[in-house]
């Protein structure tokens, strides 16, 4: 079994930052990539960036040049440093990642999701 556990959301003024964590634990052989997605209300969750496993990224055009998206291999975390904050960041962000567990199954999984307000 494997969980996602995130960190790091919270109440930021515009033009503020914020780091977000999310941490992999359980039966893993590999990480084949880790991301964030976004949330608004009832609306469809948005990929904001991804990093696969060797280090390639992707970022959604609204942040880019804003936020970075980083992992600690070892600690199997990814870590989304957030920029430069507008208000139409505000949103419930989760950790996503595709994972190969010892048995070798590949599974998708999210995480809880954690809270980013950016208001004055």
């Amino acid at each position: 079994q494997v969980q996602l556990a995130e960190s790091g959301g919270g109440l930021v003024q515009p033009g503020g930052s914020l780091r977000l964590s999310c941490v992999a634990s359980g039966s893993i052989f590999r990480i084949n990539y880790m991301g964030w997605y976004r949330q608004v209300g009832g609306k469809e969750r948005e990929l904001v960036a991804r990093i696969i496993d060797g280090g390639s990224t992707y970022y959604d055009d609204s942040v880019k040049g804003r936020f970075t998206i980083s992992r600690d291999n070892a600690k199997n975390a990814v870590d989304l440093q957030m920029n430069s904050l507008k208000p139409g960041d505000t949103a419930v962000y989760v950790c996503d990642a595709e994972i190969t567990s010892t048995t070798r199954a590949t599974v998708h999984y999210w995480g809880q999701g954690t809270q980013v307000t950016v208001s004055s």
